[in-house]
């Protein structure tokens, strides 16, 4: 349910709400408006939800009591209109500017990962992306350097400063991505996955939630919930491409969902046109058309030599590329009110 204070209200008429409904055993959320203090309450208890509204709503400092009907309590926007958090170092996501996320698909080796975050660095890139573990189709396929990967990735933080996204595949792993990683990227295989996602609730860092290869946005928030009832309220969206009957691209970049879900969340969404397309060729137009739809950002394959890639060279666009491509995505920025 969502309370909404008067105008008039207090500070300690709101401590007092809070208090009656942690008792209650519902968890608390408070909004400041300019004019008026929302307080959402989530919980389970629904036996008595209704006689609750109804005592509150006769308090003469609550102006309205109203359900929350949709089933991603937390990530809707009945409470919050829009959230923006750090990430680190001041970085930040949410807000006006537009964020971009860039790296190679895997952790190649420590010189080769250097060579790379060194050139986005001098692009203006914040967030380097790479995965130490790798969920591949084919279990003959690379599989990520693991442990060891995320160590090489801790020496590109130290020597350029970004921030580091990588993934994590199991709980038993997470101990040691939360470690080494600013943001742990929960990847679109594992967006059902319920247990990592209340184990990454309990993190202390920020969470990238791709979406499912044929989740719709309804499961994409409720995974999202999952997160954030566990207690992580940082949650950032990724629109990665879905799975359709089109064969030319590997999968079909669902923008509609970008739109739908700023429309339906007060968390951040990127795109990542790169695993949305599966052809580097179309990176460029589907990143200026994700921050057009709206996108908070951006997650980008890019390599020195895309030929020499470990995986996904085919949509994996070179530094020089993106150089190119910012220019671009600057003036789309611009033209909806946004910074890159």
């Amino acid at each position: 349910m969502i309370i909404v204070m008067t105008s008039k209200a207090t500070l300690k008429d709101r401590e007092a709400i809070v208090k009656r409904l942690e008792n209650q055993g519902y968890m608390v959320d408070i909004s400041e408006g300019k004019e008026r203090t929302l307080i959402g309450a989530i919980g389970a208890n629904v036996e008595n939800k209704e006689a609750i509204m109804n005592q509150l709503s006769t308090l003469p400092y609550v102006e309205n009591v109203v359900p929350i009907l949709k089933p991603y309590k937390l990530a809707g926007k009945e409470i919050h209109e829009s959230t923006e958090f750090d990430l680190g170092r001041g970085v930040t996501i949410g807000g006006r500017d537009i964020l971009v996320m860039a790296g190679p698909c895997a952790v190649e080796g420590q010189e080769r990962i250097l060579e790379i975050a060194r050139g986005l660095k001098a692009a203006g890139v914040k967030v380097f992306r790479a995965g130490a573990y790798k969920p591949r189709t084919s279990p003959y396929s690379f599989q990520g350097y693991g442990l060891a990967g995320l160590k090489m990735l801790d020496k590109v933080r130290e020597e350029t400063g970004m921030l580091i996204v990588t993934e994590v595949m199991a709980p038993r792993d997470l101990k040691h991505v939360e470690k080494y990683a600013d943001v742990v990227q929960i990847g679109t295989r594992n967006m059902h996955n319920f247990e990592l996602l209340k184990d990454c609730g309990k993190c202390s860092k920020p969470i990238l939630l791709k979406r499912g290869l044929a989740a719709t946005i309804e499961e994409w928030l409720l995974a999202a919930e999952y997160i954030m009832k566990a207690g992580n309220p940082r949650v950032i969206l990724c629109e990665r491409g879905i799975r359709t009957f089109e064969t030319h691209t590997r999968n079909t970049l669902d923008l509609n969902a970008v739109a739908s879900v700023k429309h339906l969340s007060h968390l951040p969404v990127v795109a990542d046109p790169s695993h949305g397309t599966g052809r580097y060729e179309l990176v460029a137009p589907m990143a200026k058309a994700s921050i057009a739809a709206g996108a908070d950002g951006l997650m980008l394959e890019a390599h020195t030599n895309p030929g020499e890639a470990i995986s996904d060279s085919q949509q994996t666009i070179s530094i020089k590329d993106y150089r190119a491509l910012k220019k671009q995505l600057a003036a789309v920025a611009a033209a909806v009110g946004r910074k890159l």
